[in-house]
């Protein structure tokens, strides 16, 4: 069963839009998307500047051993850098198979 992450965030004062999406695009090519058990990512945003990120995953393990290596990973420091932690709200879901 596919399990769904999502993370809900808004960006430090002073990040540019645009070069979060660089920096987004780097983070899933050089670390989400290597790791396994990775389906898909994408990324969205409100007008009010807040983003929703989407993960899919193959398995609960597969999240697990991910998000235990995110914060400390050389790959995912400028990306990091660039959220303002205090507005992260996360989540999980198993997808619900019709």
């Amino acid at each position: 069963m596919t399990t769904v992450e999502t993370v809900r965030f808004h960006l430090e004062p002073g990040v540019d839009a645009e070069e979060f999406v660089r920096l987004d695009a780097k983070v899933e090519q050089d670390y989400m998307a290597k790791r396994p058990g990775f389906v898909s990512r994408e990324v969205t945003r409100n007008d009010d500047g807040e983003y929703l990120v989407i993960v899919h995953w193959a398995t609960p393990g597969d999240a697990d051993a991910t998000m235990q290596g995110f914060f400390g990973a050389p790959e995912t420091q400028d990306f990091l850098a660039a959220i303002d932690k205090s507005t992260v709200v996360s989540g999980r879901y198993a997808r619900v198979q019709h």
